[in-house]
């Protein structure tokens, strides 16, 4: 399968969402997908977002806030297996989404809106996550964490690829959001929101390249993530995994549909959800 699409064609964006190819637009103009406020950045030493970060915790300058729920893991795959990654990644057919993304999907079918699960063509993640979810469990952070779910996101600046800010789901998702970041360093920005207007900058998290990012607690539930087309200056493919929240494990009112769910995705036998 070819790596990249081609950007003449229509894009699938909906509703206030767009990419390069709608807004028939230059590369690099700015719009609603860029950063647009003001960015503190996050130093994963001392856990805190600054307002000027410097190359040591104790040169960082202007004001700070605690900023909890990151955890990066450097050069978390080397880079033979990163490009044996994307070999397999790109040998799978690539779906069209929204704001100049391309996707691929292996996880049950979700109505959030009507909490409900379709498993027909769940078939299992992907053979090569099993070595890699094994590598999770050896980190102390993770050495309990079973994803049912992986997405792979590519982005592109051709398509002014980009994600808006958002909060992932709550009621099948659990608490770990778990990343693995190939073929460029990137940022991850997260926007305050509690329901009320925010005067808290944005923080911006350096996602280096073949790095893990964990995101969850306070960064999870409480700070809306996105990445604006901006920080991507070449391509980039995301691989995220998500676990079962607490409904559907052990005492929860969906567990039994949680343990198939479970089930399936331990085959590791998966083809991509069409």
């Amino acid at each position: 399968m070819e790596a990249m699409a081609d950007i003449s064609k229509k894009c699938h964006c909906k509703g206030i969402r767009s990419c390069l190819i709608c807004e028939n637009v230059a590369k690099g103009d700015e719009t609603a997908c860029s950063i647009d406020q003001c960015i503190w950045k996050y130093c994963k030493n001392c856990r805190k977002a600054w307002s000027v970060l410097s190359d040591s915790c104790s040169t960082h300058l202007g004001e700070s806030l605690n900023f909890d729920g990151i955890v990066i893991v450097e050069d978390f795959i080397n880079p033979p297996e990163e490009l044996a990654i994307i070999s397999a990644i790109d040998a799978i057919d690539w779906k069209p989404s929204q704001s100049g993304r391309r996707k691929q999907d292996f996880g049950p079918k979700v109505n959030f809106k009507r909490r409900k699960l379709k498993l027909n063509y769940f078939t299992g993640l992907p053979a090569f996550s099993k070595a890699l979810v094994q590598r999770m469990n050896s980190l102390e952070c993770l050495k309990d964490f079973q994803p049912i779910e992986q997405c792979h996101l590519e982005y592109v600046p051709e398509r002014g690829s980009a994600i808006d800010p958002h909060f992932d789901d709550s009621w099948l998702w659990g608490e770990n959001l778990v990343t693995i970041n190939l073929l460029s360093d990137t940022s991850l920005l997260f926007r305050y929101n509690d329901g009320e207007i925010s005067h808290s900058p944005d923080v911006s998290v350096s996602m280096p390249q073949r790095s893990l990012v964990i995101v969850f607690g306070a960064a999870r539930y409480d700070w809306m993530h996105y990445i604006p087309r901006n920080v991507i200056t070449s391509r980039r493919v995301a691989i995220t995994y998500r676990e079962l929240s607490e409904e559907f494990q052990g005492g929860g009112d969906s567990y039994e549909i949680g343990q198939k769910v479970m089930g399936i995705a331990r085959t590791y036998q998966g083809k991509a959800v069409p």
